[in-house]
């Protein structure tokens, strides 16, 4: 049995603004093997260890297959981190990891809500994603960090589902406090300031700083069960600067799991 499973999900039909993130996955792991950086994160786990399984990446077709290639490699025995991809992905993702963990917390970096009940029509749009799971009781506790977009409508759902919002405006990740139940972390890049991730299709100032996101990371009390990492773009990059960043934050998120 692997403890960790890799996928890579290529899709990004529910943007709303830029399609590219369904070029991420390719990219990231290009970086993390480019030479330019080993394969170890800072508390000193490899990203090519024996327990690891890459499954490769996913050309998406059908936005609901999500759900079965997740449910799939879970079936397999232990747990899955994702290359995504826009956010939408997380709904299908999150939904697998359900059926597994009756009891799921999940913690949601991003300068977004993605609560909205639907997007231009769109009720699985990436703007959406945390409206689905937790409407469909996929989650016992919500807590988003990094959110620096929030409106009236995002925050009445953010009161209707009880989400727990730790806003940019008043950061303090000391208040974060454990998590009881199996977490799944969901890592949208551009909750980092575009100072340090630039290839998102939503440029946000105001955002986290790569160290913040890597020591929040480091410092989680909670048994991490599943994570993604999303809304690369690489057709707005610099450089490859957020592929790195990407890369970076990999590892450190398989390095706990």
């Amino acid at each position: 049995m692997k403890n960790i499973t890799i996928q890579g999900i290529n899709w990004d039909e529910k943007s709303s603004f830029q399609r590219g993130p369904a070029q991420a996955p390719k990219l990231i792991r290009e970086a993390l093997h480019s030479g330019s950086m080993n394969l170890y994160s800072e508390l000193g786990a490899s990203a090519d260890e024996e327990g690891i399984l890459d499954a490769g990446d996913f050309d998406i077709k059908d936005y609901f297959s999500i759900e079965g290639i997740t449910a799939k490699h879970l079936a397999a025995g232990g747990k899955v981190f994702t290359l995504g991809g826009d956010h939408s992905i997380a709904y299908q993702v999150i939904k697998a990891h359900a059926k597994h963990y009756p009891k799921l917390d999940i913690l949601q970096i991003d300068a977004h809500a993605d609560l909205y009940d639907d997007f231009e029509g769109d009720k699985f749009s990436h703007a959406c994603p945390f409206a689905r799971i937790m409407e469909e009781g996929l989650a016992v506790r919500l807590v988003q960090v990094g959110i620096r977009t929030l409106n009236p409508h995002q925050a009445e759902q953010a009161e209707r589902f009880g989400v727990e919002i730790h806003e940019m405006r008043n950061l303090d990740l000391n208040t974060i406090g454990p998590f009881e139940n199996p977490l799944y972390l969901s890592l949208d890049l551009d909750g980092l300031d575009p100072a340090f991730a630039p290839g998102v299709s939503h440029h946000e100032p105001g955002g986290l700083t790569s160290r913040q996101v890597i020591n929040l990371i480091q410092n989680l009390d909670a048994n991490i069960v599943g994570a993604d990492i999303v809304e690369y773009n690489p057709d707005r990059d610099h450089k490859g600067m957020t592929a790195f960043l990407a890369a970076k934050l990999m590892k450190e998120v398989l390095g706990r799991m």
